[in-house]
């Protein structure tokens, strides 16, 4: 049994989507966390910070070294975080030489953030394909339909015709300016966290600058000043998810509606009553609006975390952990079941 539906053992099977679940696997977070901490000490090597043997050695080890789980569980219920366990067991593998050196001048929310800055810029570009993919369907769409007539609805009465391409520009045209505002991110958003303790890198006071952006490069993100206690690019990169679920969500409800009437659309593969035979609910469009309304009250507990008292939040941090993963395979549901939607319109207007 789990707590979400997103993998829940039947419900994943409505909005559960295994490609995007694993950037958000335990094995996807240590990976990443271990591939900062091989950066860092590559980069400090290069600064002159640490000697290069030593760096050469927790690289080697970083690659291939594989944690006691059940420690890190326990150690994170007493420190609250994962890394100061994962540090610690790092440090016994590369061995007393090298021991000291790693994790030097970092803090755990570096790696945390960083980590998850890697992951997320993974995962914004898988969405971006599938908005590209998603634009293309409802291209199709109105090469086949676009001329049709609809009957126009404001305030959800009859108003005046309109044409299927006037309906599907507005589902389309959204698409399009969400693939943009992700690609903007993209350039914008990504960026290394690399503070220390208080945000001040004070381990390395002449290095620090040169430090940070050989890190960065290493790690295929942006080179930006601390922003451990600024999280406008988390609320950011939530509010483009919650923009792509309430998009797509007003996509299901049209599909829905026109389902309702039922004389403007025909849609195969509908949902099963168990008591109604030959009765077909369109079940995609409804999750598409549920998705859309669990995004918009995620939303509002990522905006809440925007609060991080003074240099650094413990309860403001752990509630993005909380609410950011199922943010995002919301989105992620919503753009595979809106392309899966596309393909199950039969016919569209009159």
């Amino acid at each position: 049994m789990s707590y979400s539906a997103f993998d829940h053992p039947v419900l994943s099977g409505l909005v559960g989507d295994d490609e995007v679940a694993a950037f958000f696997s335990l094995d996807a977070e240590i990976k990443a966390m271990l591939a900062f901490e091989a950066a860092l000490a590559e980069a400090e090597a290069r600064a002159g910070v640490i000697p290069e043997a030593a760096a050469k050695r927790i690289g080697e080890v970083c690659a291939s070294f594989s944690p006691d789980i059940e420690a890190l569980k326990i150690a994170t219920g007493r420190d609250g975080i994962v890394v100061p366990d994962l540090v610690r067991q790092l440090r016994a593998a590369v061995g007393p030489d090298a021991a000291d050196h790693v994790h030097f001048g970092a803090t755990s929310q570096d790696v945390i953030d960083t980590s998850l800055m890697m992951r997320l810029s993974a995962v914004s570009t898988l969405l971006i394909d599938r908005l590209d993919h998603l634009f293309q369907r409802m291209e199709t769409l109105d090469s086949r339909f676009g001329e049709r007539r609809l009957m126009g609805r404001t305030r959800m009465q009859p108003a005046m015709p309109i044409t299927v391409s006037d309906r599907l520009r507005s589902w389309r045209e959204p698409v399009l300016y969400l693939r943009q505002f992700l690609l903007r991110l993209d350039g914008q958003l990504f960026a290394v966290q690399f503070g220390g303790a208080v945000g001040t890198l004070h381990r390395l006071p002449d290095e620090a600058v040169e430090v940070r952006a050989m890190l960065a490069d290493l790690l295929g993100l942006i080179d930006a000043p601390q922003w451990q206690n600024q999280r406008n690019v988390i609320a950011e990169f939530a509010s483009a998810m919650s923009q792509i679920t309430g998009s797509l969500g007003k996509f299901g409800l049209d599909i829905a509606l026109l389902a309702e009437m039922g004389e403007e659309i025909e849609l195969s593969g509908g949902g099963e009553s168990s008591d109604i035979e030959g009765k077909r609910n369109p079940v995609t469009a409804e999750v598409l609006v549920s998705l859309s309304r669990f995004n918009a009250a995620q939303l509002a507990a990522m905006h809440m975390a925007l609060v991080h008292e003074q240099e650094r939040s413990g309860a403001a941090w752990t509630l993005e952990w909380l609410t950011l993963p199922q943010m995002v395979a919301a989105a992620a549901a919503s753009l595979k079941l809106s392309d899966w939607l596309c393909t199950k319109i039969e016919s569209l207007g009159t």
